[in-house]
């Protein structure tokens, strides 16, 4: 049975659920039978994988910077377990909008982290931030848990900073050392970044750029087919999130801290053959290469070592790189050609090659 059916009957608060990786989340939650309540602002884009989902959960469409109100909501729901996804997640919109972007995704976090103290529900909370987190040298070693934060563009610095901020709280607030006596929450967050999956429409981003184009058969244009990237489906890092939430609400102090959940080696692509993988998988995909010298900087080489999830949550990637890729282009396939949301499908698909290839994830 997934996750030994843990999360069935479970109070779970899910900021940033009308987002891509929020609303596969959602999804997969109501599918193990958790009641989910999401906090958001609306959906990002037209189309939108949330309002295409149509999921029975109480959506609340409210900024995580109007701090009353998300503490309304807390007080509300009373959760027993938090996944913050809610973030400003695009490196290239950063430039535009650096401001918001920290205020969005520091602040946001503090306001989270600081209500959830406040709610004696809740039990276990899982920061979400990204890969480009770390201070990144663009060197060939996956960074580690234990790595320096940084970040060259207000996105990824943002996003150093969140972790700042949770690891701030955990240690004032959570201390896992204190758990059980003086609190009864265990707080960790969680690493991952270059997650593709159907339903994704943001703008300057690789796969939305390249399946829009195919939709209207005309190529999409590639503007840095050299830089590599941890590729990764969705629901790889939407499992370790999972995990490590399920074991925090088992009041397992050990897991209060931070994971990565990146792709192995060979999932670490260069631009240019991810595109490729997308018209094998899709054949109506064309694409064009037309590098931007004046592009806004954006990092070319970055890889996490996630031996710690390996061994400690015993999580381990699912899809080989042409797998990613094909339930990706499926997906966008389906959608265009006869207007079919597939997410569930793909959901269960999913679980059941988890089943088969890492068989210990459901025990």
């Amino acid at each position: 049975m997934i996750f030994n059916g843990f999360y069935a009957g479970k109070k779970v608060l899910v900021t940033g659920h009308t987002g891509f990786k929020g609303s596969w989340l959602t999804a997969w939650l109501v599918r193990l039978g958790a009641e989910v309540c999401g906090i958001a602002l609306d959906v990002p884009t037209e189309p939108a994988h949330w309002s295409l989902l149509d999921l029975p959960v109480r959506s609340e469409i409210c900024d995580i910077r109007d701090r009353e109100k998300v503490r309304r909501i807390f007080a509300e729901f009373q959760p027993e377990m938090v996944f913050h996804l809610a973030a400003q997640p695009l490196v290239r919109l950063s430039y535009s909008v650096p401001v918001e972007t920290f205020d969005v995704n520091v602040m946001g976090t503090v306001n989270v982290l600081d209500i959830c103290r406040q709610t004696p529900s809740v039990r276990s909370a899982v920061v979400v931030t990204s890969d480009k987190c770390y201070e990144n040298l663009e060197r060939p070693q996956g960074y580690t848990e234990s790595d320096a934060m940084g970040g060259y563009d207000p996105y990824s610095a943002s996003k150093g900073c969140a972790e700042l901020v949770t690891a701030a709280y955990r240690r004032s607030f959570f201390h896992p050392d204190d758990y059980g006596t003086k609190h009864g929450t265990l707080i960790a967050s969680a690493r991952a970044g270059n997650v593709i999956g159907g339903g994704d429409w943001a703008l300057d981003r690789l796969v939305p750029d390249i399946m829009k184009a195919a939709a209207k058969k005309v190529p999409a244009r590639i503007r840095n087919p050299k830089a590599t990237r941890p590729w990764q489906h969705v629901l790889e890092p939407l499992r370790g999130y999972l995990l490590l939430g399920m074991e925090l609400f088992k009041g397992r102090s050990g897991f209060a801290g931070a994971w990565n959940f990146a792709p192995s080696h060979d999932g670490v692509i260069c631009v240019g053959e991810a595109a490729k993988m997308l018209k094998a998988a899709w054949n109506t995909v064309e694409f064009t290469i037309d590098e931007v010298p004046d592009s806004p900087h954006e990092a070319t080489l970055l890889h996490l070592n996630c031996t710690k999830a390996e061994k400690e949550l015993n999580w381990h990637g699912v899809l080989a790189p042409a797998e990613m890729f094909e339930l990706t282009a499926g997906w966008y396939r389906e959608f265009y050609s006869g207007n079919r949301v597939i997410t569930v499908g793909q959901i269960a698909e999913y679980e059941s090659l988890a089943e088969e290839r890492n068989p210990v994830w459901t025990e």
